[in-house]
């Protein structure tokens, strides 16, 4: 009898170390899954704790403290360095991990002009970042600080008013670095925290790459270029498009298109229409208001949304601020070689024929690929960069 009650606790101790130490690596994480342990290890990197260290959160004196005003009758412990301040021309390196694992999840509120700060990403030993977007744009928010949208979804969550979260998994092999340069003549006081991971990154990871373009008053007969000149092996996971309105009436005629693998004159995949791609229809319910402007029906979802904004004093050369965002995840565009994408600008005119239209029109574009990536075109200069 004893030796059989030996043996079932020595198989259920072995039952137990197996699920504490079990196959899973705590990535691809869903309410299926979340029961299940893993080996990884939790990691934060914050102004509280810029290495992400075990044990070493909030340890900041009021010597070398942001808010060390604030908690002078406190002392160390009580929040002493919630942010960072970057001056104008100054780039800050806000996390730098070292190992193998995967960033989840990275919230921040910046406290300065959006266009006029660049977050960058860097994977392993690369030398040219995998991402490289304006921070507003990064989290589908364009139109600078006051026209921030609300956005509930599955990648990017923008919550009442500035609280920018993305949730794209960026897996990494030796090293990850992300850092904010601040382009702007003003200064940028900035929170944040990013979430981390420890764990082994599967081998058929591909990494988390995004790109930003832009262009001011389109011209006529050419296509807006989401993205192009990726090369190598991946899949396409979403497209956030700002377009700053000029002209009255709709304008969501154009087609997007995804030239992959090879395409020259005609892509493979071909799009009915903008609205159509960003998965609204008729115009966003395009209705006229008693002033006469253009109104539209807003929605915001897992994988899909729009919005706008209209500030005659403010902004008065654009009838409306448009933002979009489509996602990917559940139908990645996936390619073996090359990738372009370009969307068309177009409205109404006279006698049911498509107008070309001026806009303004920017984008960023979100995809993961093997390394190496190519090159990124160099960012706008400031002047064109920055929304007035």
């Amino acid at each position: 009898m004893k030796f059989l009650l030996s043996t079932l606790l020595f198989a259920l101790a072995i039952s137990v170390t197996a699920q504490k130490a079990g196959n899973f690596n705590g990535m691809d994480l869903n309410m299926g899954n979340l029961y299940r342990l893993s080996n990884a290890e939790s990691r934060s990197i914050s102004p509280e704790n810029f290495t992400g260290e075990k044990g070493k959160g909030g340890m900041a004196t009021l010597e070398e403290g942001s808010a060390a005003k604030a908690a002078r009758e406190l002392g160390q412990g009580w929040k002493v360095n919630p942010y960072i301040n970057i001056k104008p021309g100054e780039t800050f390196a806000l996390a730098e991990i070292e190992g193998e694992g995967v960033i989840q999840h990275i919230w921040m509120t910046p406290a300065g002009v959006y266009r006029g700060n660049i977050i960058r990403f860097y994977w392993d030993d690369e030398e040219t970042p995998s991402v490289e977007v304006p921070v507003g744009d990064f989290f589908a928010s364009a139109w600078g600080r006051g026209f921030e949208p609300q956005i509930n979804s599955h990648a990017i969550c923008v919550n009442p008013r500035s609280g920018f979260n993305s949730y794209w998994q960026m897996p990494f092999r030796k090293k990850c670095k992300i850092t904010m340069e601040n382009v702007d003549d003003k200064g940028l006081r900035l929170y944040y925290q990013v979430d981390y991971a420890l764990t082994d990154v599967p081998k058929d990871a591909a990494y988390f790459h995004a790109q930003f373009r832009a262009v001011t008053k389109l011209p006529e007969g050419e296509v807006f270029t989401i993205v192009d000149d990726i090369k190598g092996a991946g899949h396409y996971v979403g497209t956030y498009l700002a377009r700053g309105t000029a002209a009255k009436g709709w304008w969501g005629e154009g087609e997007v298109k995804f030239f992959m693998d090879g395409d020259n004159e005609f892509p493979t995949i071909c799009g009915t229409g903008e609205e159509d791609y960003f998965c609204g229809s008729y115009g966003y319910d395009d209705r006229k208001g008693n002033d006469g402007y253009e109104l539209f029906t807003p929605f915001s979802g897992p994988y899909t949304g729009f919005h706008y904004f209209r500030d005659l004093e403010k902004r008065p050369e654009y009838r409306s601020m448009i933002g979009q965002y489509r996602w990917h995840v559940m139908d990645p565009v996936r390619f073996k070689k090359d990738l372009k994408i370009t969307i068309q600008s177009l409205g109404w005119k006279s006698e049911g024929r498509y107008k070309h239209l001026e806009d303004d029109i920017s984008a960023v574009s979100y995809w993961y690929q093997n390394e190496p990536h190519q090159k990124f075109p160099k960012l706008p200069e400031v002047e064109q960069l920055l929304i007035k």
